[in-house]
């Protein structure tokens, strides 16, 4: 019994160390004014929307870290006796981002406190060698979005390329892209860390069914803190050759915060359908997409939550040619097919008589 808990710890253990994470990092180290490094020293990560603190010491390298951060902007306070304290603000953490945080410490009171701003940090990825970009919910809400789907977003990536209809290897699915090269079902989509894949084609189960037509992850773009697409990825994420579309929801903080939306489309202001030709009406086309959101504390600084809804109305009408028989060939039809039934009739009762009298009957009962 003991060794079965002992394997069940160690495959557990395994299992974690290989999981794919959506929240960020931030390392660095903590240096005296003489560039030695400073062991021992307190570091103290607080999210500053959520109040989330996280705390932790240099080791005897003077390198720290402090992993799976919400995302979202943080304070970085770092003291150690016979110092002044170093406080980092405005460090933003992306989607499985690392964000570096040196401390350079001077010599002092601990009371005495030297304040670095986010804005002086490296904005260029140092840790590691994935490639790709990050969308935040800022660059989302300004952009002019058809139908208001997130995937169009992720067209806004370097390496990503697709036919207009966005329909690659995977005939009859929707969404797919490819990235620098990789098949449109080679791409792993992830919603705040959880598996979003279609387990037919291995296309995107958001906004769309899926072959077997089960109900799909509706996601409202106002949901989305950030997306985050990524190539070249880290072994932590594995599984798939394309590229990995790292999803982040909202989530709420100490303050309220809410949005309402609508947005219209009307036929009259568009073109006319190819087929559809003047003098006769334009065809009627009307899309109403509304929701709206709300965000705040349950209990402050420990509990919160987030509420969205988007809906769509659609009804319209589309122009077409085809070919509409006229009654004169209509009524050439219909004398052709009753000659054609007078013709074969009576070969089918001869027919029908001869089978009748194979099988013994009279062929009363079968006329």
């Amino acid at each position: 019994m003991r060794v079965r808990i002992i394997l069940a710890f160690f495959v557990l253990a395994a299992t974690s160390l290989m999981a794919q994470t959506f929240r960020g990092t931030i390392l660095g180290t903590v240096t005296d004014p003489s560039g030695a490094v400073v062991p021992g020293a307190k570091v103290v990560v607080r999210n500053v929307a959520t109040g989330l603190e996280r705390t932790t010491q240099t080791s005897a390298d003077g390198s720290y870290s402090v992993s799976e951060l919400p995302i979202g902007s943080y304070s970085v306070t770092v003291t150690q006796s016979g110092f002044q304290s170093s406080v980092t603000s405005g460090v933003a953490v992306d989607v499985a981002g690392e964000r570096r945080v040196d401390a350079e410490l001077k010599t002092g009171q601990v009371e005495q406190t030297v304040e670095v701003s986010g804005e002086a940090l490296a904005q260029t990825e140092t840790t590691t060698a994935e490639l790709g970009g990050t969308l935040t919910a800022h660059t989302i809400e300004n952009l002019p979005v058809n139908g208001r789907d997130y995937t169009k977003l992720i067209y806004l990536n370097p390496g990503v390329a697709g036919s207009p209809d966005q329909i690659s290897d995977s005939p009859g699915s929707y969404g797919t892209f490819s990235m620098n090269g990789s098949r449109g079902r080679s791409n792993n989509f992830l919603l705040d860390g959880t598996d979003m894949n279609d387990g037919y084609r291995n296309d995107p189960a958001i906004n769309e069914a899926g072959v077997f037509g089960d109900p799909a992850t509706i996601l409202p773009i106002d949901a989305v803190a950030e997306l985050r697409t990524l190539s070249n990825y880290e072994a932590e994420y594995g599984r798939n050759s394309g590229a990995v579309v790292n999803i982040v929801t909202k989530s709420g903080t100490n303050t309220w915060h809410g949005s309402a939306l609508e947005y219209f489309r009307s036929g009259k202001q568009g073109a006319r359908n190819y087929f559809n030709f003047a003098p006769d009406p334009k065809s009627p086309f009307n899309n109403n997409q509304f929701g709206g959101s709300l965000g705040g504390p349950i209990v402050k600084n420990k509990t919160f939550f987030y509420a969205n809804y988007e809906g769509q109305r659609e009804n319209g009408a589309q122009a077409g040619t085809t070919c509409v028989p006229d009654p004169a060939v209509i009524a050439a039809t219909e004398a052709r097919s009753d000659r054609i039934t007078s013709c074969h009739m009576p070969r089918v009762e001869k027919m029908c008589e001869g089978m009748c009298s194979a099988c013994g009957d009279d062929g009363a009962s079968s006329a």
